[in-house]
């Protein structure tokens, strides 16, 4: 019997795709991600013998190394299809040294994506595998390996055990307190804005507003006394319109999505976090079923930094384009798109696989989290390829008194691109504004009002997990693979908590990186970070010997050890309490932010005296309608959202103030117009029309009319609804034991012999009492009744 050929790949998912592509001449089986790595237990690395790493096989995973170790035994080929990345390199040379497979029975391949056609070519044309890409993996790995492992026992004598420290987390960690730093040092600015309104001559013919610029410069205003005199002189003095431009402005659609855009982009549309957006991806890219078709790959490799697009996929993007959308949807020429300069350009940009798998035809296919996602790549990778939007920009200004004022507006005169896909902001667009009338140059205007407007500097926004892995990549830090792990890490740890979608840092996250910005200046220093990451491509390229890379860092590093543990030789820092702006119901203290098994909590400061604790909440807009207090976002202990008032958090037996007031519905920031009282509205996505609460106001919704779930009519409800639902209860519970009672005889008399039936005949008072035996077991009852139910079907 011929033996088969082994295909070796990390996840039962993508083992499903590609079996199915490479028809019954192949075996293809899961590692289950890594099958060996360094030991949890100690460093595993001896830095003192060329950084010679102790690589052992990961606990569990027993039974899966045994099954792979006598697949291969008993193949011809053993092909190793791991990730096309240094990580799954890494896992196919892990592999072939645990499981003691030849070099002449070994062969790597990669799936740039997994289709039919590339999964059979690149069997076809399999290579070695790349001791350079392990190499860079391994230097990697043995790097934040040694800064884990020597540094975190530092920060657990010094500061609180449980810490931890890493090269790219604590220069993440640094950029969120750095920003923290300019927030509380930022001093804001007086400044005012002064807009005009304008209107022709004659009356009813077109009006418009327009801003103030300055003179033949552009001019700040600081003060309101400088807004009074040019309101004072222009009032004083006639408009006139000195200029007039109209022109067609172009826009170019944004390149198709790489790792760290895709992070980003999901962050800002689809509201999820950079983790949760790679394993959605993963997904997407091992392969999900479709109807019709089986296990499909949907996208492209979505650990990527390169923006080149193949050839085929850039022409099945035309004849799609051109197909749906019309020829002037396509540009004059094919776009190309110019990746920074320390891109890996070993993978294409982040794409669906087929183009003509569109996200409505596939929907019913996915999940909710697969759809939107594959929609945002889909979309952003056929924009990319479109013409581009044609804007018609009008631009007005007027002169008054030797000032100057402007007014712009532009409108959408061909869609291009954005009939598809219009890339996300980090900051909301400002207001836009009104359409402007037709003028002429030299053409007189009445002025019909001033708008003066007082307004002061904002700091800096803090970061989001967007943001913040734009800030990584653009100043180098970390690679597409790192982004993710970095924001779950350094939340995880609680260096970091997240404020809706903003990030902050806490007490701890200052404290521990001000002892590495002090201690260890490099392992937090931006620029030697990056550097870093630098060598380690060099490595990948085979430039850099990678325990020579080890050797000069750990050379540095391990005096500035040893330094740090004389410098705080006997001292302990402490973690300043983050004080919250609750006030403690009980004893009237400030509440002060705690960390349990649990997550965060706030509590009492005068603990033992005080023990009082609640929940992290976060205030919401408008006042409780029962007492006039906070109300404030809470969770349930299942999980759920609710709203409250802030004295019901108030423990029994209390003499503080307590209410009661909870309720599912959002409260609103408007109130009603009729009553005053705090106005709510449905949870869940999408518009919901907010109605008043208050029985006695003349614009108050009954709950029947509020939308969402609806509840059963009044009518229904109370006496009525319970009388009926107790008769009904009643009905249904005679009825199923009768049924079970008549089904159980019928069994009874069914099973008995002819001479049975006449030897247990018994009296009828004694039957009568095993009926009323039989009836105190619910559980015989039941499982009567569903064995009749299964009979009957």
């Amino acid at each position: 019997m011929a033996k088969t050929n082994l295909v070796i790949v990390e996840s039962p998912a993508k083992a499903k795709t590609i079996g199915k592509y490479l028809g019954p001449g192949y075996e293809v089986k899961a590692s289950m991600g890594h099958v060996r790595d360094l030991p949890k237990s100690k460093l595993g690395v001896d830095v003192e013998h060329g950084f010679e790493p102790d690589y052992q096989p990961i606990k569990g995973k027993e039974e899966v190394i045994s099954d792979l170790k006598k697949a291969a035994k008993g193949s011809e080929k053993v092909f190793l299809a791991t990730d096309p990345d240094r990580e799954g390199e890494a896992i196919s040379w892990h592999l072939k040294e645990l499981l003691n497979i030849p070099d002449d029975k070994t062969y790597r391949v990669t799936f740039n994506e997994i289709t039919k056609k590339v999964v059979n070519e690149s069997i076809a044309a399999p290579r070695a595998i790349d001791q350079d890409l392990v190499d860079a993996q391994q230097a990697r790995r043995i790097l934040d390996r040694i800064v884990g492992y020597e540094l975190s026992p530092l920060l657990w004598k010094k500061i609180r055990r449980g810490l931890s420290a890493g090269r790219v987390q604590s220069v993440a960690t640094r950029l969120v307190c750095e920003r923290e730093e300019e927030i509380r040092a930022f001093q804001p600015q007086e400044y005012w804005s002064l807009d005009v309104d304008l209107s022709r001559i004659a009356p009813n013919m077109g009006a418009f507003t327009a801003a103030f610029y300055g003179r033949e410069k552009k001019q700040e205003l600081h003060s309101e006394d400088e807004v009074q005199a040019v309101v004072d002189a222009v009032k004083a003095s006639p408009f006139t319109v000195t200029g007039m431009k109209r022109q067609d402005k172009t826009r170019s659609p944004a390149p198709p999505f790489i790792t760290s855009t895709l992070q980003q982009e999901a962050s800002r549309k689809l509201n999820m976090t950079p983790r949760r957006t790679m394993a959605v991806a993963q997904q997407l890219y091992e392969g999900v079923d479709i109807q019709g078709e089986g296990t499909v790959g949907l996208i492209t490799y979505m650990r990527t930094d390169s923006l080149r697009l193949s050839e085929e996929a850039l022409a099945a993007a035309k004849d799609m384009i051109v197909s749906r959308y019309g020829k002037e949807y396509y540009p004059e020429k094919t776009r190309h798109f110019k990746a920074k300069s320390n891109a890996q350009d070993a993978h294409e940009a982040i794409r669906p696989s087929d183009v003509r798998l569109t996200p409505e035809d596939i929907k019913k296919d996915l999940t909710s989290e697969q759809y939107r996602l594959y929609k945002l790549i889909w979309s952003r990778f056929l924009a990319c390829q479109m013409a581009n939007a044609v804007y018609d920009s009008v631009s007005i200004e007027v002169g008054s008194a030797g000032y100057r004022f402007r007014a712009n507006h532009s409108s959408l005169k061909f869609s291009g691109f954005t009939a598809v896909y219009v890339e996300g902001k980090d900051e909301e667009d400002e207001v836009k504004q009104s359409p402007l009338p037709d003028l002429k140059e030299g053409e007189g205007l009445k002025l019909t009002g001033t708008k003066p407007e007082q307004h002061f500097t904002q700091p800096p926004s803090r970061y989001t997990e967007a943001t913040l892995i734009k800030a990584l990549e653009e100043k180098g830090i970390g690679r597409p693979s790192t982004y993710a792990p970095t924001i779950s890490t350094i939340l995880d740890r609680e260096y970091v908590v997240k404020e809706g979608k903003y990030l902050r840092t806490t007490p701890l996250g200052e404290v521990v990186t001000g002892l590495m910005k002090d201690k260890f200046p490099d392992i937090v220093d931006t620029t030697f970070t990056a550097k870093m990451e630098e060598r380690l491509d060099q490595v990948e390229e085979g430039k850099e010997n990678w325990k020579n890379l080890l050797g000069s860092f750990y050379g540095d590093f391990e005096q500035e050890l040893h330094q740090a543990e004389q410098d705080l030789d006997g001292e302990r820092i402490k973690i300043p309490d983050e004080v919250s702006d609750e006030i403690c119901p009980v004893c009237g203290r400030q509440l002060v932010v705690k960390s349990g098994r649990f997550g965060r909590f706030l509590a009492c400061p005068g603990y033992p005296e005080c023990t009082f604790t609640q929940p992290i909440v976060v205030e919401m807009p408008g006042k409780c309608p029962k007492c006039g207090g906070r109300i404030l976002k809470k969770t349930s202990r299942r999980g759920y959202t609710y709203y409250g008032c802030e004295f019901n958090v108030v423990k029994e037996g209390s003499k503080a103030k307590q209410c009661d007031f909870m309720t599912w519905d959002v409260p609103v920031k408007d109130n009603c117009p009729e009553c005053g009282w705090t106005m709510f509205k449905k949870s869940g996505r999408g518009f919901k029309k907010p109605f008043c609460i208050n029985p006695d106001c003349g614009n108050f919704t009954p709950e029947d009319k509020r939308g969402g779930y609806k509840k059963k009519p009044a009518a229904e409800t109370k006496e009525g609804g319970e009388a009926a639902e107790t008769a009904e209860k009643a009905e249904k519970k005679t009825v199923k034991k009768a049924a079970a009672k008549k089904t159980t005889a019928k069994k009874t008399a069914a099973e008995k012999t002819p001479a049975e039936k006449k030897t247990t005949k018994k009296p009828a008072a004694k039957k009568t009492a095993a009926a009323k035996t039989t009836a105190k077991k619910p559980t015989t009852k039941k499982a009567a009744a569903k064995k009749t139910a299964g009979e009957e079907a």
